[in-house]
């Protein structure tokens, strides 16, 4: 590739305070003149909104709707699309950071915008505070402790994935709970996870809420949610 192409940076802004952003994502931030993120229907501008003051004034604003749907045909539409008028940018010479909730590559959009472009441009990722590590601040409680196993559980696969799993690890991290709730406090109750689960909502913002599993009445639906659950014995002492 060119020396006169521009380099793209995918950029953790992490999970909601912009005090949590890293020295470099700040730095990059303040350099870069085009600036993409992913818009959805829920919190549209969310990753736009924590690096906002990071911004620079003036900066070309790509957003990409991505089709909150189960068929993913729609969305890698959108991400096609995206990665197009992104390599523009940078055969034009201009840098360009994604911005990305979170981490880059845990669970996050900027996987697909480097599986689309890894091969055709310059990539540097700049790592950031995931809502895991987050939400585990918020409660003050270690993930896992000495040689524990921690696992990580998307709430839509079936109870038939993630009994095993749970019935195997003494500690867990429930993600994308959404309206799933109900089903997985169900099975966490069954797998013995639940007398000590947390929920932590909208970590590290002015919203964020920290409630017990069980304070939730049947139908309640916490939102932008992390379950933390431990079974184990270990002190952490």
């Amino acid at each position: 590739m060119s020396d006169n192409h521009g380099t793209l940076y995918l950029v953790g802004v992490g999970p909601g305070d912009p005090e949590l952003l890293t020295l470099r994502a700040v730095r990059v931030l303040r350099n870069v003149h085009v600036i993409a993120y992913p818009s959805t229907g829920e919190e549209a501008t969310f990753a736009r909104e924590i690096a906002g003051q990071y911004i620079l004034p003036g900066a070309i604003m790509l957003p990409v709707t991505i089709p909150m749907m189960v068929e993913r045909g729609p969305a890698q539409a959108a991400y096609d699309e995206a990665a197009d008028e992104i390599l523009m940018h940078l055969h034009a010479g201009q840098n360009v950071a994604w911005l990305c909730e979170g981490d880059p590559l845990f669970y996050g959009s900027a996987m697909y915008v480097l599986a689309r472009l890894g091969g055709a441009a310059r990539v540097e990722i700049v790592p950031g505070v995931s809502s895991l590590t987050a939400a585990a601040a918020a409660i003050a409680r270690p993930l896992a402790a000495r040689n524990e196993i921690l696992k990580v559980l998307p709430a839509p696969l079936p109870d038939e994935t993630l009994r095993p799993e749970l019935l195997a690890t003494p500690a867990a991290a429930i993600i994308k709970v959404g309206r799933h709730f109900d089903r997985i406090r169900d099975l966490l109750r069954e797998t013995g996870h639940a007398a000590n689960a947390v929920v932590v909502e909208h970590a590290t913002t002015v919203r964020q809420r920290i409630t017990p599993l069980e304070g939730f009445g049947y139908g309640e639906r916490p939102y932008f949610s992390t379950i933390l659950c431990y079974r184990g014995d270990e002190a952490w002492g």
